[in-house]
């Protein structure tokens, strides 16, 4: 349990409010495998790729030699270190670690190294004899990419460089080739003399470049270039070769700090070829603080835990997994032995144990209390509701609390305020009755407990008034087909594909044309009245869907044919509401990012962050912190039909949530692992309502503005209402602002804030929100000291509302000795020792 002791901030009363102030700091100043074991591994060598076909005379495959540990990748040996022969080297040559084509057949690349351990892989070469011709498509724009020539730093600009431009990362091959071939009078390239080429003798250094010099005259890449150009500088074709995906070598390695490993890239075509294309990838390292790659893919580790690197090659994306264990000499017994109660503590010990971690003991029974109060249902637990739990039986205690916070009112007000930022329900951007509509819409699905594919395909679906179908609002925020799609994806599979809407995506592999294939879905809703302006505006209207009409594509000026993300297309003349089959591929169990999107919000709620972090944030290239993890608690949502109270309670009975916050010395240092829980600081809403519990007060939200109205509409809640039950973000509110709330203006958990500032920590000292609170003649102290109740007893009941325990005898003792030193003045006295507890970390954080 934290133990947070404010009194020796007292004992110099002079400079108490500045000693205060200084207290309230503190408030801020806070690969799950079964086969990989924690004891000494068998080393053997493996040569990647084990097998490989080259094509044509110019095949070439890139190896890479690793040491392995019960059969999984390690650290990749020093090819200098090794003796590599090929057994016929009239059909594959080992050169540099390159293995090349020489001719038509099969041979073995044997390694060797010192120490008699020897690897061998198998090369086939077929087609040497033929003519090879380099692709625009699948080779020059390969080599564009890779010296970064349309990036957005060069010719990729939206107004490229130089009068030159190209597409994005090389999304639209039709117009590069025409910007290279035919434009400027096709002086851009020579085929008579390709080194006279602009093309090469700009990046080459022949000729000035602002980009200076990308490209070697002795490269291979530079070869390529000049071969495609003598060839006739073919343009691309309908019959190109199509890239169907890439994989990477290894997958999953097992490093240590300070080992290297090397990333292989495969291009897989559709023709069936498996190309080599490690040197046109481009890496990046998902955590830095892990292990870091370089441009040729070579990984350095760093530090422990668990790390991928994104490859990128053709607008394909692929994940190469880095597993580093920590540097702690622990027992297999210690995770053998660990509590147990469903799938979520299997696969979490099971990655703890990989990687070396030991779990923190349970915490107690009062922190379970507090911690998954606030975190069910956003409020402190009531006194008559903590003398109930301590009542139960110890081992029923914390099953029956579970079942109390699922099935109170107060669970409804808190996740349909948390689903309302989702849906972005604002008052600057919806008429009032709209505002309310979409609210009490939400809250009763809520209350009712309706499945989650079942409210989005409500929303995605709706039609109808404004005022009579809230969910129709959505429509109302999003009034473009581009804003639906990329509000749709964002909120609910947690996919920002906004970038493809100029070009490719450059970290995903969403296209140009999935994103208006999408989009055209959105493309026949309608709406039709407003209702005027001001305070006599009702802001009504009324969606409907036409049964003609598409979204034109501005880069080729004609419909994309509408389609789900990675799902066929839809009949273009089809007159029937197109967002039909769009809702039910959306919520279908077989959407891989639907389930996982929801399941990783609700996880980040428990435990302070998503398996996933951003928590929308689901692409391909941002890896899961426990992969199995997040898919198995995905599954048992789809298991459970969608019903956000199964995963809940799954998430609540767990002994991974239970455990205690105080980090042991071996587990200290990570922080997204899960081996102990992560105290974090209430969200603003939770944390004014629990000041305002714990005193007794309420807090006036009756002032709420529209912007361009020349009113405030007083009337709009009622005296008492709590911050959790704000349904419209335009409520005016400085601590609620100053603290992070989300102003949901867009789609983006990134609107909440829960960084630290000082304007937070002089707030709390000496803004307009807690000491009015503390000077209310009705508040708990004020009626306490009124009622007779001695010192101990409300210093005990303080501590017992705002902390859930009673108070140390050091805490007691102390906090009686500061009443002391104010003399008659009890009453400011008390107020001191209630603002003490109201700012002090164990408090504000939920641990």
């Amino acid at each position: 349990m934290l133990r947070l002791d404010p009194v020796p901030l007292f004992m110099n009363f002079p400079s108490l409010r500045l000693m205060l102030m200084r207290f309230t700091l503190s408030l801020f100043g806070l690969l799950a495998l079964n086969a990989f074991a924690v004891h000494a591994f068998a080393v053997e060598l493996r040569v990647y790729p084990e097998a490989v076909t080259l094509h044509g005379p110019e095949g070439q495959q890139r190896i890479s030699v690793v040491t392995t540990r019960d059969g999984y990748a390690s650290a990749t040996v020093d090819l200098a270190d090794l003796q590599i022969e090929s057994t016929d080297a009239s059909v594959a040559k080992v050169s540099g670690g390159v293995v090349f084509a020489v001719g038509n057949g099969e041979a073995t690349i044997t390694v060797s190294a010192d120490d008699g351990s020897r690897a061998t892989a198998t090369v086939s070469v077929v087609g040497a004899g033929e003519s090879h011709e380099w692709s625009f498509r699948n080779d020059v724009q390969s080599v564009l990419a890779k010296q970064g020539c349309n990036m957005g730093a060069c010719h990729g600009a939206l107004a490229g460089k130089g009068g030159f431009r190209l597409s994005l990362r090389g999304y639209d091959s039709d117009s590069d080739y025409a910007a290279i071939a035919l434009q400027a009078r096709g002086r851009r390239i020579e085929m008579g003399d390709p080194g006279q080429s602009l093309l090469l003798a700009k990046p080459t250094g022949a000729l000035p470049h602002k980009g200076g010099l990308k490209l070697d005259v002795n490269s291979r890449d530079y070869e390529v270039l000049a071969q495609w150009i003598a060839s006739g500088a073919k343009a691309p074709s309908d019959e190109d070769a199509t890239l169907e995906h890439i994989s990477v070598m290894p997958e999953l390695a097992l490093l240590a700090p300070e080992e290297h490993s090397q990333v292989l890239v495969s291009a897989h075509y559709d023709d069936g070829r498996v190309v080599d294309v490690t040197h046109w990838s481009q890496f990046s390292a998902t955590d830095e603080a892990v292990a870091s790659v370089e441009a040729d893919g070579k990984v350095t580790v760093r530090g422990s835990g668990e790390s991928a690197v994104l490859v990128w090659f053709g607008s394909k994306v692929a994940l190469a997994r880095m597993t580093v264990p920590y540097q702690n000499d622990i027992s297999t017994d210690e995770f053998d032995e660990a509590p147990r109660k469903n799938f979520i503590d299997e696969l979490n010990l099971q990655q703890l144990a990989t990687l070396k971690l030991p779990p923190s003991p349970t915490c107690s029974d009062d922190e379970f209390l507090r911690r998954a109060t606030i975190d069910c249902i956003g409020r402190l637990p009531r006194a008559e509701e903590i003398e109930q739990y301590r009542d139960q039986p110890e081992s029923t205690r914390r099953d029956w609390l579970i079942e109390h916070l699922l099935s109170s009112e107060d669970y409804v007000d808190y996740w349909a305020y948390k689903w309302s930022d989702m849906l972005v329900i604002n008052g600057t951007r919806l008429r009032p009755i709209a505002v309310k509509t979409y609210y009490q819409w939400v809250h009763q699905r809520v209350r009712d407990n309706m499945p989650w594919d079942q409210l989005v395909r409500e929303v995605l679906t709706a039609k109808g008034r404004s005022d009579e179908n809230g969910a129709t609002n959505f429509y109302a925020l999003n009034q473009s087909p581009e804003e639906m799609t990329e509000s749709a994806c964002q909120a609910f599979m947690g996919l920002s594909i906004g970038c493809a809407k100029c070009h490719n995506h450059p970290l995903e592999k969403w296209t140009n044309d999935q994103y208006y294939a999408m989009a055209n879905l959105f493309a026949r809703v309608r709406a039709k009245g407003w209702g005027g302006d001001g305070r006599n505006g009702d802001g009504l209207r009324t969606l409907y869907v036409v049964t003609d009409g598409d979204l034109i594509q501005p880069k080729n000026g004609k419909p994309q044919p509408p389609a789900p993300l990675d799902a066929p297309s839809l009949a273009i003349d089809d007159p029937n509401d197109r967002r039909e089959p769009l809702a039910q591929w959306m919520t279908s169990p077989e959407n891989p990012y639907f389930a996982r999107s929801i399941t990783n919000r609700i996880w980040a709620n428990f435990f302070g962050r998503g398996l996933v972090e951003q928590v929308d944030d689901l692409r391909h290239s941002n890896p899961a912190s426990n992969e199995p993890l997040l898919a198995a608690a995905a599954e048992h949502l789809i298991d459970a039909k969608f019903d956000l109270k199964q995963l809940m309670r799954a998430i609540m009975r767990s002994e991974t949530y239970a455990r205690s916050s105080v980090p042991l010395a071996m587990n200290r240092s990570e922080e997204k692992y899960m081996s102990r829980y992560y105290p974090r600081r209430m969200m603003a809403e939770v944390l004014l309502d629990s000041i305002d519990q714990v005193l007794g007060t309420s807090t006036d939200f009756t002032r709420l503005a529209f912007p361009g109205a020349d009113y405030q509409d007083t009337d709009f809640y009622e005296k008492g209402t709590r911050a959790i039950e704000l349904y419209d973000a335009a409520v005016d509110s400085y601590f609620l602002k100053t603290f992070g709330r989300n102003p949901r203006e867009i789609v983006c958990e990134c609107e909440r804030s829960q960084e630290p500032s000082m304007v937070q920590v002089l707030h709390m000292s000496n803004g307009e929100t807690i000491n009015p609170k503390l000077a209310d003649e009705d508040n708990f102290v004020n009626r306490a000291i009124k009622e007779g109740k001695s010192d101990i007893e409300i210093i005990e009941a303080l501590f017992e509302r705002a902390l859930v325990r009673k108070p140390t005898d050091n805490e007691l003792e102390n906090m009686l000795s500061i009443i002391a030193e104010y003399g008659d003045d009890r009453k400011t006295a008390m107020q001191d020792v209630a603002w003490s507890v109201l700012t002090s970390t164990e408090f504000t954080f939920n641990h």
